[in-house]
């Protein structure tokens, strides 16, 4: 990989890194929201749509996680 490539595919994973990070964030209040209700609303509507919430941002997390690794692994490779 060129040093252009190279210089482009780092600027990415920083990227990457800051929306993973706000990512987190993101769900660990949703998280903290959820833990924070009542039994009884956490077993309604309300709550069945805010877990859901939960899974989707903890998936995109782990994609995230996931491109970054991809991502590590070929800028090792290029040593």
């Amino acid at each position: 990989m060129n040093k252009e490539r190279r210089i482009r595919l780092q600027s990415v994973l920083k990227q990457l890194e800051i929306a993973k990070d706000i990512l987190e964030e993101i769900l660990n209040e949703e998280q903290e929201y959820y833990d924070n209700m009542p039994e009884s609303i956490q077993s309604s509507q309300k709550g069945e749509d805010v877990d859901i919430v939960i899974e989707n941002l903890t998936g995109a997390f782990d994609s995230l996680e996931e491109a970054i690794d991809s991502i590590i692994e070929c800028e090792e490779g290029m040593l």
